[in-house]
């Protein structure tokens, strides 16, 4: 792969980190402590790519 590769997909994963960071803390901003189930999907529509990752968000003291 090219570097202009290179620096656009890390560009694009820097812009979904930080904008998931920012929307998942907003929607947990008032949320009881616990654990919440949480999923991400990224898709590419015209190449039919479809990757998801879930987990677990703890929210509160130890």
């Amino acid at each position: 792969m090219n570097e202009d590769f290179n620096m656009s997909m890390r560009k694009f994963l820097k812009q979904v980190g930080v904008t998931s960071q920012q929307a998942i803390e907003e929607a947990l901003r008032d949320a009881e402590n616990g654990e919440y189930e949480i999923q991400a999907e990224i898709s590419i529509a015209s190449l039919g790519m479809v990757h998801k990752v879930s987990g677990t968000i703890k929210r509160g003291e130890d």
